[in-house]
């Protein structure tokens, strides 16, 4: 164990040394565990209608098209723009009570761009052209609002400009929680996979609560004391203390978005 931890604070010094935009959550990796989980808890018959939609994508599968709505910033930078404030939600000023009309106005932030891609999803009569882009979307954001970031403070811009420190490599808090607490695990996907797997489900199973819990939920991870460091330079009892916090929201994204995808491609 103590042999490894060099190589632990290197990964993790080396991922907060990467530029953080506050419509990204957990990064590649995060997204690709969540859709993994998410296959693992999802019917056979919404899993037929995943893989027709899906099938022409470079590598159709769920954790193929994770980190698409990130990716389209170069793709397609018009959707890009129009899609950014999806990606987020601020409620911390507001005690972590999400108010449609205050925090999302238009239907743009997370909570309604789940919502209104997952009905387009479920909706026989949209093309498939639309269904499939609306799985992206779906299998991408409800990541994103798992992120406790994604649903906290607007006023630091998701912890983007809370600075923090770790064996003298400056970032930011936002860059730590998308992909420095992972990375510093030392894993790939199949070992976090595994891992992740081995751990008790925190959610009882059934059907996928409103977006609007999970917003507030991520807002009070992010509240609780010691979140937001102290101090701007961290150590590995920080990475220790929250590594496992951030686990237990990949696996809740994982299965929300498993009960989502069996409602919305239900009978189809």
């Amino acid at each position: 164990m103590n042999s490894r931890r060099p190589f632990a604070l290197l990964a993790l010094a080396a991922a907060l040394l990467l530029p953080a935009n506050p419509a990204q959550a957990w990064g590649r990796l995060g997204h690709r565990l969540v859709a993994d989980l998410a296959w693992d808890g999802m019917s056979p018959a919404a899993r037929r209608q995943a893989l027709v939609l899906l099938q022409g994508e470079p590598e159709p599968s769920l954790a193929g098209v994770a980190s698409w709505a990130d990716d389209l910033r170069a793709s397609d930078p018009g959707l890009g723009r129009r899609s950014v404030r999806w990606h987020y939600v601020n409620v911390a000023e507001n005690d972590c009570h999400y108010d449609a009309p205050r925090h999302c106005p238009g239907g743009n932030c997370v909570v309604g761009a789940i919502e209104a891609q997952t009905a387009i999803l479920a909706d026989p009569g949209r093309s498939r052209a639309e269904r499939l882009q609306a799985l992206k979307f779906v299998v991408h954001f409800i990541g994103d609002v798992h992120q406790p970031l994604h649903a906290a403070y607007a006023r630091d811009k998701g912890g983007n400009t809370v600075q923090v420190n770790l064996d003298g490599k400056g970032s930011n808090l936002h860059a730590l929680w998308d992909s420095g607490l992972l990375d510093a695990g030392g894993l790939d996907e199949a070992g976090w996979l595994a891992r992740l797997r081995s751990t008790p489900q925190a959610v009882m199973p059934g059907a996928a609560p409103a977006a609007a819990s999970w917003a507030e939920a991520s807002c009070r991870v992010a509240m609780q004391p010691g979140f937001y460091p102290p101090r701007s330079r961290l150590g590995q009892d920080y990475v220790m203390r929250w590594t496992p916090v951030a686990e237990a929201r990949l696996r809740d994204a994982g299965h929300h978005l498993a009960a989502t995808l069996n409602q919305a491609l239900a009978a189809r």
